[in-house]
């Protein structure tokens, strides 16, 4: 019989963490040892990884369990997709090694798939935590612990509304890897459209979008997991940060136009990321690498001022036509 989910953990360097993910894995997992595929993937580790991997291989010996060593470290987001597109299951749930998920959330993840046939994205909702001081996280634009507002767990919304909605109120959710159940063979189709997307750090977002504008979504209402805040490698290093705003984000929001998404949408969210991108990024950037920086922030700014072209006039005639005056937020790209 043919198996219907893998769960996939990316891990490296991590032994003690992934052994208590697998600890948790083994507990959730039993009933639905049938329906599942576990599939670790080690990022070549130094530490003794395989040894914990050999040993749960060995204790969880009713279940199918493979793993893989890289040869070498492929880099965070090469193990991720390559625990997504070595998946020979209908469906496919990476999760992070460190990232607390309550026991219930493999048992509901199961039933909502075998009750939606054509689902084609999950959203796992969760709450976030700060890792240093331990005080829970509110997620922006959001009222409450609760990272998606949104709620369509009969699966018959339409699929790109609702992920628009999620991705406009958070990147930061959309490419939360463990909150996230994807189809597999919408996964690898994206990917064989985007063969690019190992090196953009939120391209998550991307291959979410991508199955949302495919089939059926659902978001859950309850909380099944956790996301400890901190600041992320990405933020501390100036290269990285640059990138990750300047670029990486801009260019999903392009790939998204290309696979369906309507193009005032796509502008939207360039311009709301243009608010949203941290100036002293870039200037910090300058000051050490002033041709690099200047390669990545002028072709941004040309999309940004395409961007401000096409919507804000858009929405003065949809004003002007309701007899309504200009809002406040094209009032401030006016100036």
């Amino acid at each position: 019989m043919n198996k219907l989910l893998t769960i996939a953990i990316p891990t490296y360097n991590r032994a003690e963490l992934l052994d208590k993910q697998l600890t948790w894995l083994a507990q959730a997992i039993k009933g639905f040892e049938s329906d599942c595929e576990i599939l670790v993937s080690d990022n070549c580790s130094t530490d003794h990884t395989q040894a914990i991997i050999k040993k749960w291989q060995s204790l969880l010996d009713n279940i199918t369990f493979k793993s893989n060593k890289n040869p070498e470290n492929l880099g965070v987001m090469r193990n991720i997709i390559y625990c997504l597109s070595s998946a020979t299951t209908k469906y496919v749930w990476t999760i992070g090694d460190d990232d607390p998920i309550q026991t219930r959330a493999i048992a509901y993840v199961i039933n909502k798939l075998k009750q939606n046939d054509d689902l084609s994205l999950l959203f796992l909702n969760f709450s976030g935590r700060n890792k240093i001081t331990g005080e829970p996280v509110h997620p922006p634009k959001i009222i409450g612990n609760r990272w998606f507002d949104a709620d369509s767990e009969d699966g018959d919304g339409d699929g790109k509304a609702i992920f628009e909605h999620c991705f406009s109120k958070s990147v930061g959710a959309v490419i939360f890897l463990t909150a996230t159940v994807y189809r597999t063979d919408f996964v690898k189709r994206a990917l064989e459209i985007w063969q690019d997307a190992t090196n953009n750090w939120i391209s998550l977002a991307y291959l979410a979008g991508y199955c949302a504008a495919n089939g059926k979504v659902i978001v859950t209402k309850d909380t099944f997991l956790e996301c400890v805040v901190g600041v992320s490698y990405w933020q501390k290093e100036p290269q990285s940060a640059l990138l990750m705003q300047y670029k990486h984000i801009p260019e999903v929001i392009l790939k998204l136009e290309e696979n369906g998404y309507s193009k005032q949408f796509c502008r939207r969210m360039l311009l709301q990321n243009f608010r949203e991108v941290n100036l002293k990024v870039f200037l910090g950037a300058l000051r050490r690498w002033p041709v690099s920086a200047i390669k990545i922030v002028v072709p941004f700014l040309a999309l940004v001022s395409i961007s401000a072209v096409e919507v804000i006039p858009l929405k003065e005639f949809k004003l002007a036509e309701a007899g309504e005056t200009p809002t406040q937020e094209i009032r401030e790209y006016e100036q």
